[in-house]
């Protein structure tokens, strides 16, 4: 595949290395700037040679000499290299800048061509300075041949890593967006994956080793779709494999050391981790307290606020060393003794690079900071230890301790900055385990002791931190305040995008076949001529010849409604009863005529009678299938046709169909193929169907996580007939194992061999099954419509299970999942697939505390359309929904009852301003009616006179010496009670002598008795 570069960003970025060098700082005098690269080598290095050619190409060359030059560039290269650079000489040749390239051939490595590349070096200037990075040697035989001849040239070679630092250190958006989403993947995977191991790991106090935590984070990072991330895979990589250090290890703190296999110690945890986007780098870190002291609160809450400083004073304008004083001062005048701790610098720039030492947040640095820059924001404070308390009951332990904070931060303006990490939970409470054990006192509130004692009255050690303890109930309340402000920001508007749609919408209706249009017979002569009066079904004209009056009258079969026979002692009544009615069509073209309801004919043939009924119903069933079937193949849009492919078609075979063909196709499977611009699904039989690309609306792929089949789903803008139906929705699908019962009841052992056995088969189906379907999918997607139909934005989406709830979206109950853009039930027919996007507002109906299920109705943006309903949904699934909508700024209301949506849907049509001017869909919220209605409550039960306010003080004076006069009868009650009741043995003796009376015995009186 040939590789096209970016000639336009090429030039952009090109314009900015000269503007700086031309600047001078950091360059040292530099006449000619040489770039370098060796090998390829296995283990990712951060060299600034390496993020120059990906920041100008936008790829890493190996093998490969540039230099610039103040009139020129020069490139020494292989042929494959030398093809890519061609493509710039149009560029460079537009910033008056000559682009030379020089082949390097395989038999003598590009030595001839580096004299003449050091002959330009040396045409450079009058005292020629190569400006390179001399701490970046490369491997292998071309990069030491380079090194050779720069040695030997006499040229003097200066340092220009910083000079290219600040280059690199400046982003533009593109950049920004990157290092965006890598803070993205990173802040996700620490919350989904980092924090809940830990948490999990703590509460079950598991031997699990630093490298196992490293390992399964790193799986969620590159994999950003296992905790839901939708990055494009193949950009995403890890920036180093995390750091996990704890209170067994010695802390050293440093990004990118390998995490030990020791087990994790429960008392310090440190966390680092880095990802990559797009070659760009951010990077976290997170310290974690199992059962901390308060000294270790009170330094952690320190060094959070020093920490916060840093990112408060890194702002466009300022120097890089001030951000460090920033951090120092909060340190010196809340605890001295740490400030001594702190490094040499708090930080770097962040990008193509990992860490970029040039760019330092160090005491002395002089760097000015501008806006677009993006730092690694490092507090990390080693080698703390508790200090013993007075009485020395403290449990503070022997070991030291560390505490690290870092974050991605980007420089905005002269006035602000944004923690690009921000969003992974630093606060104590969110970073702090406390510790329950049975025995040990807790302190802290009311709330939380009684808490700790519940779990002290269970016998056991629980963990628990402030997330789980004593901020869920605040964080949940603050989460339903801002799900209400977010929703009354909402209410406004669905009410004018209501307005706007009843203003745009026509309300344009499909023509149908009109029954005024049909004709039996166009003249008299075309009639059928029978010889004896009595009914006949003429299936040619469609129509039935009914004799009136000795004529035979012919009538559409159109016409009739309904024909049945009965019997009435020895004759046979055939009755023909006719559509009839105001709202039948001929009745409003012709609303004084007169029109036949019922004929009646009487015979004593029997099997005429039947045949008679049969041959009216039969005719009138498929004259009207064919009229529906012409209707909707009337309403279709034409279709492109299919283009086959011309390479390798991407195939997946062995798959049904839903809806399948008519007839005995339905039990066929087949293959579907993904050819230029559509699928085409075929059988055996030779039955084809194709689904063009543009007709695709949304494109769904479910693996069998818990269901027995797996499947790919297509809705359609368009319908298209499958066999005499029309229909929105195909789907294609393979079963993952059978649906069987065994013989003997399903009694078999667990450790049966042949039950084992079966399993495995079935896991291995499976996942053969979903593996063929994710590859099939994974193709589609990457190498068709990515490639060829960008402009369509189609993407397979898989439902979020977690995210699924059971209801009756049709006849059946369901497990119903929300996916990136709409609501589907895809497992059983018919389908349910809502667009969100069409979803004008969501109203949950039946919700009380007292009821099991609740009902969702789903009001579309056309209100032509009747409501779409998921009934029955179990309670239990309200708050997860509510914040699923929430999450897609989707509008609800809830309501005790259900409602009459026809009606409701025609009011507001007919008068879509009076509606909104009255509230719009307010009316919805029962809750603000019954906070008004509550409102008014109040004020007229507490309205009170003075009088009675007075009485009210004097009896609760009274009640007052009453309840202590009380208090003293039941003591002296108690007292009595003391001395005169009995004890335990006398109280079971009497409760036995009661049940003896009574008739009832225990189970060891009973033989005693039949001895007796």
């Amino acid at each position: 595949m040939s590789i096209s570069l970016n000639a336009e960003k090429f030039g952009a970025r090109l314009a900015l290395l000269y503007s700086s060098w031309k600047e001078g700082a950091g360059y040292h005098g530099a006449t000619a700037l040489v770039l370098p690269t060796g090998a390829a080598v296995d283990d990712v290095r951060y060299w600034k040679s390496s993020s120059m050619y990906l920041w100008l190409l936008g790829y890493e060359f190996t093998d490969t000499v540039l230099i610039f030059t103040e009139t020129g560039i020069h490139a020494l290269a292989g042929k494959k290299k030398i093809a890519i650079l061609e493509q710039l000489k149009e560029t460079c040749a537009a910033k008056s800048i000559e682009l030379k390239l020089y082949l390097k051939s395989k038999s003598d490595g590009g030595v001839p061509q580096m004299d003449e590349l050091m002959a330009a070096i040396k045409a450079s200037g009058e005292q020629p300075v190569i400006g390179t990075l001399p701490a970046e040697v490369g491997s292998g035989a071309f990069a030491e041949a380079w090194q050779s001849k720069v040695g030997a040239s006499g040229v003097s070679v200066v340092d220009v890593a910083e000079g290219l630092g600040g280059v690199l250190s400046e982003k533009d958006d593109d950049e920004v967006l990157n290092v965006k989403k890598a803070a993205f993947l990173l802040t996700r995977a620490m919350e989904a994956t980092a924090v809940k191991e830990i948490e999990k790991a703590a509460d079950q106090e598991s031997k699990i080793s630093h490298a196992a935590l490293s390992s399964k984070l790193a799986a969620v990072i590159e994999e950003p779709s296992k905790i839901e991330v939708r990055l494009k895979k193949e950009m995403v990589d890890l920036a180093y494999q995390p750091v996990f250090e704890s209170s067994g290890s010695n802390f050293t703190l440093k990004v990118g050391q390998e995490s030990s296999d020791k087990a994790v110690e429960y008392g310090t945890i440190v966390c680092q981790a880095g990802a990559r986007y797009g070659s760009y780098c951010a990077n976290v870190g997170r310290t974690y307290f199992i059962n901390p002291s308060e000294q270790k609160k009170a330094r952690y809450a320190v060094v959070a606020e020093a920490h916060a400083a840093a990112v408060k004073a890194l702002v466009a304008g300022c120097k890089a060393g001030d951000v460090y004083a920033a951090a120092e001062k909060v340190l010196m005048e809340k605890d001295g003794a740490i400030a001594e701790k702190m490094g040499k610098s708090i930080g770097w720039a962040i990008g193509l690079e990992l860490a970029d030492s040039t760019m330092s947040l160090s005491k002395q640095s002089e760097r000015v900071l501008k806006a677009g820059m993006t730092f690694n924001v490092v507090l990390s404070l080693n080698g703390l230890q508790d200090v013993p308390g007075p009485d020395g009951d403290e449990k503070l332990g022997d070991k030291k301790y560390a505490i690290l904070i870092s974050d991605t931060v980007l420089v905005k303006d002269e006035s602000t900055s944004e923690a690009l990490t921000g969003q992974v939970k630093k606060d104590w409470n969110d970073i702090a385990y406390l510790e329950g054990i049975e025995g040990d006192e807790v302190e802290g509130d009311d709330d939380s002791v009684d808490g700790m004692d519940e779990e002290r009255t269970a016998g056991t050690g629980v963990r628990k931190s402030a997330r789980t303890e004593h901020v869920d109930f605040k964080e949940r309340e603050e989460e339903r305040r801002r799900q209400a402000e977010g929703q009354a920001a909402l209410l406004e508007k669905v009410n004018q995008a209501t307005l706007s749609i009843l203003d745009k919408s026509s309300g344009g209706q499909i023509k149908e076949r009109k029954v005024t249009d049909v004709v039996s017979y166009k003249t008299v002569s075309d009639v059928r001529q029978v010889h004896h009066l009595s009914i006949h079904v003429d299936t040619k004209s469609e129509s039935i010849l009914l004799p009136i009056y000795g004529v035979m009258v012919p009538f559409h079969v159109l016409t009739v409604k309904n024909a049945s026979a009965t019997q009435e002692n020895e004759h046979y009544f055939i009755r023909i009863n006719f559509n009839f009615g105001p709202q039948w069509q001929p009745g409003t073209v012709f609303p004084k005529k007169c029109f036949v309801k019922e004929l009646s004919f009487r015979t004593a043939n029997s099997n005429h009678a039947t045949s008679i009924v049969r041959d009216i119903k039969t005719l009138r069933s498929v004259v009207m299938s064919r009229d529906k079937e012409k209707a909707e193949r009337a309403t279709l849009v034409k279709q492109e046709k299919l283009i086959p492919g011309k390479q390798r078609v991407v195939v997946l075979k062995d798959i049904w169909m839903r809806p399948a063909f008519a007839g005995k196709g339905r039990k066929m499977t087949g293959q579907l193929e993904a050819h230029t611009n559509g699928f085409r699904y075929k059988t055996p039989k030779g039955e084809e169907l194709d689904v063009m690309y543009r007709n695709i609306k949304h494109a769904f792929f479910q693996p069998a996580d818990n269901d027995m089949i797996t499947l790919v789903h297509f809705h359609l803008i368009n319908p298209i007939m499958v066999g005499k139906k029309k229909t929105h929705d195909v789907q294609f699908y393979s079963q993952v194992m059978d649906a069987i019962q065994t013989l003997d009841a399903g009694r078999r052992s667990m450790y049966d061999p042949d039950e084992i056995e079966e399993e495995q088969r079935e896991r291995e189906r499976r996942n053969q099954i979903n593996k063929d379907f994710s590859q099939f999918v994974k193709r589609v997607q990457q190498d068709i419509w990515e490639r060829d139909f960008g402009d369509l934005n189609l993407e397979f989406e898989i439902p979020f299970r977690e995210l699924g709830f059971y209801g009756v979206p049709h006849r059946s109950t369901a497990f119903v999942m929300p996916t990136v853009n709409c609501l589907v039930e895809l497992s059983e027919m018919p389908f349910t697939v809502i667009p969100l996007s069409e979803v004008n507002l969501v109203n949950l109906e039946r919700v009380g505390f007292n009821l099991r299920n609740f009902d969702m109705i789903f009001v579309w943006k056309d209100f032509n359309k009747d409501v779409a309903r998921i009934d029955s949904v179990q309670s239990h699934s309200l708050e997860t929904i509510k914040d699923w909508m929430s999450s897609i700024e989707m509008k609800f209301f809830e309501s005790k009852v259900n409602l009459n949506w026809k009606t409701i849907l025609k009011t507001i049509k007919d008068d879509p301003e009076g509606f909104v001017d009255g509230g719009g869909w307010n009316f919805l919220d029962a809750d603000a009616e019954d906070s008004e209605e509550d409102g008014e409550e109040d004020v007229s039960e507490f309205e009170i006179s003075e009088e009675a306010e007075a009485e009210s003080s004097d009896y609760s004076d009274s009640d007052e010496s009453l309840e202590e006069e009380d208090s003293d009868e039941d003591f002296a009650a108690s007292d009595d009670d003391d001395e005169e009741g009995m004890d335990w043995d006398e109280m079971e003796q009497e409760a036995r002598r009661e049940d003896r009376e009574r008739g009832y015995g225990t189970d060891e009186e009973a033989p005693r008795k039949k001895r007796r």
